[in-house]
């Protein structure tokens, strides 16, 4: 069987069209629904780009064959006073239900993505949240998600380099006490550091899945994102010149966890909640 998986996060809609537990093709358009959010409401215009982008995907993924298709959403939507009523609209909109899911749901996406059956642990940034899961014994053991990302903090501290350093170093401790594992890094802030690292002037997903970002080279990385406008940010390989103005809120969150659990290095894991959500989803049902 095909499937359609759309996943409507913070600061992008994806696509992932999926056959015989396989990945086939994603695509990604950045909305930033999570921009400009007053007073707990998702603004107007992030919202209609946003259910624009999930319509556009619906057609898509029918135009490739998809024998079903399922939509979810993440911190953006959970984390709004209107999130309820934007999930009515993209299901008129679009005809696919979009499921609204949990911080802890949202962890455990990540694990089921990126382990495919293993132990482990699994960071996921986003642009609204970012959420920590581990599995031990093939059962998952702590799972916690933060409403710190990428775009929530950008919003909130610009380009601030040393406010956003301060802040997410602290809320970091909200985490506890996290199980000891082998990390696995998920989402667009670590696959486009793990790019920026190897200079990768055209992004190839077979190099970036598995690669192991140190601990050194993140804390590098996040030195040189910081000092650099988002102009100098959009000339260095690896950077999309659509995430430059995010990057360095979500390195600074990558580092502040790294330097929390002390972790030598995380993999990065292409893999990550759209074939999460698909083997949640079909397994639940």
């Amino acid at each position: 069987m095909k499937y359609g998986v759309i996943d409507v996060g913070s600061n992008s809609v994806r696509l992932m069209i999926s056959e015989n537990g396989k990945s086939l093709k994603k695509f990604l358009s950045t909305t930033r629904l999570a921009e400009n959010k007053k007073d707990g409401f998702l603004c107007e215009k992030s919202s209609l780009r946003t259910l624009k982008a999930i319509k556009e995907y619906v057609d898509a993924a029918q135009l490739e064959g998809a024998d079903k298709i399922f939509a979810f959403a993440t911190a953006a939507v959970r984390n709004s006073v209107n999130g309820a009523e934007f999930a009515v609209k993209a299901k008129e909109i679009s005809g696919v239900y979009l499921d609204v899911v949990s911080g802890e749901t949202e962890a455990c996406l990540g694990l089921y993505g990126a382990l495919k059956g293993k132990d482990g642990a699994v960071l996921d940034i986003g642009g609204g949240s970012t959420e920590i899961g581990v599995v031990k014994g093939g059962k998952c053991v702590y799972s916690k998600s933060l409403p710190i990302g990428a775009v929530v903090l950008t919003q909130r501290f610009g380009q601030n380099y040393a406010a956003i350093k301060d802040y997410v170093n602290n809320a970091v401790k909200e985490y506890g006490k996290i199980p000891s594992a082998d990390f696995y890094c998920i989402g667009g802030t670590c696959t486009t550091l793990a790019a920026a690292s190897q200079k990768l002037a055209v992004y190839d997903p077979e190099k970036v899945d598995g690669y192991k970002l140190t601990k050194a080279e993140i804390a590098r990385l996040t030195r040189e994102l910081s000092a650099l406008t988002v102009e100098e940010r959009k000339e260095i390989a690896g950077i999309q010149k659509e995430r430059a103005d995010i990057i360095h809120a979500g390195a600074a969150i990558l580092n502040a966890v790294a330097e929390y659990i002390n972790a030598p290095y995380f993999t990065v894991s292409e893999s990550d909640n759209l074939e999460g959500y698909l083997r949640y989803i079909t397994e639940k049902k």
